[in-house]
């Protein structure tokens, strides 16, 4: 019985990183990438461990889903500031008060 249930986890887990991998290539926006990616890094990071390696998920969990995961939100984050000093800087060229929102 525990054998069935343990195939079935693997099964569902396989089919989940298969998802998020092909989720993340096709997505159009980005932070929805960078959030899928995040949740491969953790399945992975699960599947390690049913695998009986925990050093690798412990790797996994904190280097995939941890590290990178916070890189690519301030990479975002820094993205997004750039494209608001653009606008402003764009505002400014034409006359408009940068301040105002549209």
């Amino acid at each position: 019985m525990m054998e069935t249930f343990v195939t079935i986890l693997r099964i569902l887990l396989l089919l989940s990183l298969i998802v998020c991998a092909i989720a993340t290539a096709l997505s159009k926006k980005v932070m929805t990438a960078v959030i899928v990616f995040t949740s491969y890094s953790i399945i992975m990071a699960v599947i390690w461990l049913l695998l009986r390696s925990p050093d690798l998920a412990i790797t996994e969990a904190a280097v995939g889903a941890g590290v990178n995961g916070v890189l690519f939100f301030l990479t975002l984050r820094k993205l997004h500031k750039i494209d608001r000093e653009n606008e402003a800087n764009n505002k400014k060229e034409k006359g408009e008060d940068p301040r105002e929102k549209p």
